[in-house]
C-alpha cells in the first residue's frame, strides 16, 4: 500500500455506492434484528457492507478489512497489520430506525495504527467528507459542486461561548458534568445532539467545538472521522492519557475521548 498514490476518488465512490444501498433499504418497510449484544442490524448494515467489501478487495485486494459486520480476526492474525481498512458500514442503526437521517457509512485507512485517509458519507443528504493524510480535510454537499476544505477553528478553551455536540442515543452523565464544568469557567455553552460519526465531522468543520465522548463506541465508529478530524487540525484523544487514539488494539473497544 502507498499512501501516496490513493485514490481517495475511488473510495468516495465506493461510500457514495454503499449510500445508495443504504437509502434502497431506508424508503422501504425494514426488519430489525438484534445481535448478541443486542444492537439493531438490518438489511441495509448487510448491503452497504457487502458494497463496500466488494469494492476495497476489487481495488485494493492486497490490503486487509475490519468492518463491524465481518467477525475480527484473531489479535495473533492482526497484530503485526501495516495498514488496513476499519469500516463502519452503517454507523447510527438507531438514527437509520429512527428515520432522523443522523447516520453515515464510514471507510478509513489505518497505517500502523493511524487513521491517515478516511470517508465518512451521510447518505441522506449526499453530504460527504473525506481526508488524506498530508492532502487536507474536504467536505461536499448535495447542493454543492465544489468540495470546501474544513478546518483552521479555534480550540474550545479559548473561546467564551463554547458549542458542545454530543450523542443523540447514548448521552451519560459525564457528558452532563463537563458542560457543568464549562458553565462553572464562565463560558457561555450551547448543547447540540447528533448521531453517528456525525459529531466528530461537525468538530472537524467547526460548526460544533467539542465533543467529548465519555461511554463506549468501538474503533470502526470513530476511525474515518478520525482521519477527517486530524486532518483538519483537530485532536481526538484518550480522554484520561490524553494522547491521540490508536487503531487495531487486541480489544477493538475505545477508551472514552474527547474531540477538540
Amino acid at each position: 500500500m502507498d499512501l501516496a498514490s490513493l485514490d481517495i476518488d475511488r473510495l468516495k465512490e465506493i461510500a457514495l455506492r454503499a449510500g445508495e444501498a443504504v437509502m434502497a433499504v431506508y424508503q422501504s418497510e425494514f426488519a430489525v434484528e438484534h445481535k448478541d449484544d443486542r444492537s439493531p442490524l438490518t438489511e441495509a448494515d448487510r448491503r452497504s457492507n457487502e458494497v463496500i467489501l466488494a469494492g476495497l478487495k476489487e481495488t485494493w485486494p492486497e490490503v486487509p478489512v475490519i468492518s463491524e459486520e465481518t467477525k475480527a480476526l484473531p489479535w495473533q492474525e492482526r497484530r503485526d497489520w501495516e495498514w488496513f481498512w476499519l469500516v463502519d458500514p452503517l454507523d447510527g442503526t438507531k438514527e437509520f430506525i429512527k428515520r432522523n437521517g443522523e447516520f453515515t457509512v464510514n471507510i478509513a485507512l489505518v497505517h500502523q495504527g493511524v487513521p491517515v485517509a478516511g470517508v465518512v458519507g451521510q447518505p441522506v443528504t449526499g453530504r460527504l467528507y473525506w481526508a488524506v493524510s498530508g492532502r487536507g480535510a474536504w467536505r461536499i454537499s448535495a447542493d454543492s459542486e465544489e468540495p470546501v476544505r474544513i478546518g483552521g477553528s479555534r480550540h474550545y478553551r479559548e473561546l467564551d461561548h463554547v458549542s458542545v455536540v454530543g450523542s443523540r442515543s447514548h448521552l451519560s452523565p459525564e457528558v452532563g458534568a463537563f458542560v457543568q464544568g464549562l458553565e462553572e469557567e464562565g463560558k457561555v455553552v450551547t448543547f447540540r445532539s447528533s448521531g453517528s460519526s456525525l459529531k466528530l465531522c461537525l468538530v472537524a468543520e467547526g460548526a460544533a467545538d467539542v465533543y467529548p465522548r465519555l461511554g463506549p463506541t468501538m474503533e470502526w465508529d470513530t476511525a474515518a472521522a478520525d482521519a477527517v478530524a486530524r486532518e483538519a487540525g483537530r485532536r481526538v484523544l484518550d480522554w484520561e492519557t490524553r494522547e491521540p487514539l490508536r487503531y487495531n488494539k487486541e480489544n477493538l473497544l475505545n477508551p472514552w475521548f474527547v474531540v477538540e
